[in-house]
């Protein structure tokens, strides 16, 4: 499945309509982000089943500033909701499907019952 551009439009309507949502904070300035969305672009097709999507801090600042991102690339995966992994820094394709397979992994009973704060709609 491609990547999906995810602007302050879709982004909600994404994030509550998919099981599972990798979001790549991204510019088109910038270096590590270019060097990441090859690997980032591979991933999605390996996993139809997982949302790509893929924000361009400098067309959607509001959703950067909404997720305080600071740093980019600024990767952030959510799974139903929560947000499990929120991290900068260009990932090499073995850790990005690492990171993958453990939020898979994620018993999301366990997450839903530590911290209900961390939703990001209800």
């Amino acid at each position: 499945m491609p990547t999906v551009e995810l602007t302050k439009d879709n982004f909600e309507e994404t994030v509550t309509g998919s099981k599972i949502v990798l979001i790549d904070f991204w510019a088109a300035w910038c270096g590590p982000c270019r060097m990441f969305g090859p690997i980032y672009e591979k991933a999605a097709e390996r996993h139809p089943d997982i949302v790509f999507g893929k924000v361009d801090t400098e067309t959607q600042p509001e959703l950067a500033g909404a997720f305080q991102i600071t740093s980019i690339p600024t990767l952030m995966a959510v799974r139903e909701r929560t947000v499990l992994f929120s991290q900068p820094g260009a990932l090499p394709p073995q850790a990005l499907e690492e990171l993958i397979g453990g939020i898979r992994a994620v018993d999301m009973k366990d997450v839903r019952g530590q911290a209900p704060d961390s939703a990001v709609a209800q």
